[in-house]
């Protein structure tokens, strides 16, 4: 089974030094690596854990399918009805928009769509495909109209948007979703309208199994196509037990991601762990670059560009299968091990300008690691804790405290001009975070201002990401109903 929060490959384990240079004890992998802890914590889990109640969280399972032409063959046809409905959808708003100064909702765009299939024989094909195909499309309409909205009005944080554009088949990604009482998932088939019972290339039992004693419950399945393979997702709404306690309380340990290695860490026993990280996109520059130099040869439109094409896309597909695994296992061994994780809140988008550093920052995946670890420790029973962006962890001597006016990146070894402390930069700026887990509400730091730790991406009137109170989901859309 391939989940979205835990992606199971055969590659292995993240190597853990200690501060002797012997092999610590390597994570968990295979498939209860996210959900469980190492090897002896379990017990220990068992003996000091309460749940302090099922909360319901919106989760996915993701399954790659197994299937025939004549599936396949549906699997095109819905994507391209939920691509036709977007583009329908977008030319009716963009009319109204230009006649009256206001577009439609979801709903008003399903009714206009129910009137017109009916009056028109050139949309007699639409009963081919599931109407929730048409209905979804809508309603990813209205929530990209009102996000381009929110975002011109600044209400919306990151990247501004644009407003949404029209779609077409071979530049944009074949997907589709159903939301039907009518799915289902067994042991290793899913059922889907319209489309009826598939095999999936991989065991369901872990989503079956849940959904069997009622702790689980599917709201829509997304089926998408990635580099010439079909996969299924579900959202599903699961009742999870957040344990009171970590399984391993006081506990704590100072991450630091780097360019060089992907995480270094010291925790409060002083052991130095080290993750080199496989940087999947270093090993196969090569081969994508012959790849597309290939491609580029093939004549457009030909049968050979469309299987060159499809070749670039599994090498591609291949390196974020690789750094999602390598992150997937990192985190789950921080999140099970330890009750509180500080790390740095990193200015990623900041770092990938630099021309030299680019390419290296985002083969790592610094901020597909923070999201990780931000609701598996939460699910762990433990504490993620955030440095403030501008506190010197690098600079700060990790023994006397003085802090040093210029470090540059070519000095990997941090040397104390005050007491003459030498340390590898990471291990050093790891040790000053780990300071900040015992520290109190503030911590003054070289410049006067304050290091505040706080749960990542945490505010005072929101929940912690991943979670929400026992029958809600979080911040789900209702079936039925149209985006907001």
């Amino acid at each position: 089974m391939t989940r979205r929060e835990r992606p199971v490959t055969d590659t292995a384990p993240p190597v853990i030094m200690t501060a002797e240079g012997s092999p610590a004890v390597p994570p968990v992998t295979g498939r209860g690596a996210a959900a469980h802890p190492p090897a002896g914590l379990a017990a220990a889990a068992g003996a000091v854990m309460t749940l302090a109640g099922a909360r319901g969280i919106l989760q996915a399972y993701r399954f790659a399918v197994d299937y025939s032409p004549v599936v396949e063959r549906m699997f095109r046809s819905h994507a391209g009805a939920s691509r036709f409905a977007w583009n329908w959808g977008l030319a009716k708003c963009i009319e109204r928009y230009q006649a009256e100064g206001k577009w439609y909702s979801a709903i008003d765009l399903h009714k206009l769509w129910n009137a017109e299939k009916k009056a028109d024989p050139a949309l007699a094909w639409w009963s081919e495909n599931s109407k929730c195909a048409y209905q979804e499309a809508f309603r990813d309409l209205d929530r990209a109209l009102r996000d381009f909205i929110k975002s011109r009005k600044g209400e919306r944080k990151g990247k501004r948007l644009g407003f949404p554009k029209f779609k077409k088949r071979g530049k944009c990604r074949d997907s589709f979703r159903l939301a039907e009482k009518s799915l289902r998932c067994d042991q290793n088939t899913v059922t889907l309208p319209k489309i009826g019972t598939v095999r999936t290339h991989e065991s369901t039992e872990k989503l079956a199994s849940k959904l069997e004693d009622g702790s689980a419950r599917i709201l829509s399945a997304t089926v998408s196509r990635t580099a010439q393979r079909w996969f299924v997702s579900f959202k599903v709404e699961v009742k999870r037990g957040i344990p009171e306690r970590h399984a391993r309380p006081g506990s704590a340990v100072g991450i630091d991601l780097g360019v060089k290695a992907l995480l270094a860490g010291v925790d409060d026993t002083g052991r130095v762990l080290a993750i080199a990280g496989p940087k999947p996109l270093r090993a196969s520059l090569r081969r994508l670059r012959r790849a597309s130099r290939a491609h580029s040869r093939k004549q457009p439109g030909s049968a050979n560009r469309r299987k060159s094409a499809a070749r670039l896309a599994r090498i591609h597909a291949r390196v974020a299968n690789v750094r999602a695994d390598a992150l997937h296992k990192a985190t789950s061994m921080l999140a099970a091990r330890y009750e509180t994780v500080v790390i740095e809140d990193l200015n990623v988008a900041g770092m990938r300008q630099n021309r030299r550093l680019a390419r290296a920052v985002g083969d790592q995946g610094f901020g597909e690691a923070r999201r990780m670890l931000v609701y598996k420790t939460t699910w762990n029973g433990g504490t993620l804790v955030t440095a403030d962006r501008w506190f010197p962890s690098s600079k700060t001597c990790s023994e006397c405290g003085a802090v040093k006016a210029k470090l540059t990146l070519k000095e990997r070894t941090f040397r104390c001009e005050s007491c003459g402390h030498q340390e590898d930069r990471d291990v050093n700026a790891a040790r000053n975070l780990l300071k900040l887990a015992g520290s109190g509400p503030e911590r003054i730091n070289a410049c006067g201002g304050t290091v505040r730790p706080r749960p990542a991406r945490h505010d005072p009137v929101k929940q912690e990401p991943g979670t929400s109170p026992e029958g809600q989901t979080g911040t789900a859309i209702p079936q039925g109903t149209a985006a907001a």
